[in-house]
């Protein structure tokens, strides 16, 4: 029985937590914002780049796309959710990670990002808030 148990708990573990090899596979299906052509995607103005870069660099297109949710939301829906007061508390959600913003699946969070970084990534996003949807 307690074999039931623990297998149990892992399996939900694992499953919540994700697969990093599941989560590379979908990093690597997936078109990183470098690759896209000007057909995906309105070009990127110089000052957002750094932003988009660090995204594509990062593991955020695993749970994350342009236009269409994959896990958490897509980019444009986050950019039509927020304004620029929000940057100091995306960022922060980035880093730290966060749930019950989009729902019940947890964010996971990145520590490893600095402050900096995580605030030119989310300028990226909130760029696309004009942007029409493909």
């Amino acid at each position: 029985m307690r074999k039931i148990i623990l297998s149990a708990v892992c399996l939900v573990v694992m499953s919540s937590c994700g697969n990093k090899k599941e989560a590379e596979k979908s990093a690597d299906d997936s078109m990183s914002i470098k690759e896209m052509n000007t057909e995906d995607v309105v070009s990127i103005p110089p000052e957002f780049q750094k932003g988009a870069d660090l995204i594509a660099a990062g593991d955020c297109l695993a749970c994350h796309k342009v236009d269409e949710k994959v896990i958490g939301p897509s980019y444009k829906d986050v950019a039509a959710k927020y304004a620029i007061a929000d940057i100091d508390m995306l960022a922060k959600t980035i880093i730290n990670g966060g749930v019950g913003h989009w729902g019940e699946i947890p964010m996971t969070p990145h520590p490893d990002f600095k402050l900096e970084d995580a605030k030119e990534m989310v300028k990226y996003i909130l760029s696309l808030k004009n942007q029409e949807a493909n």
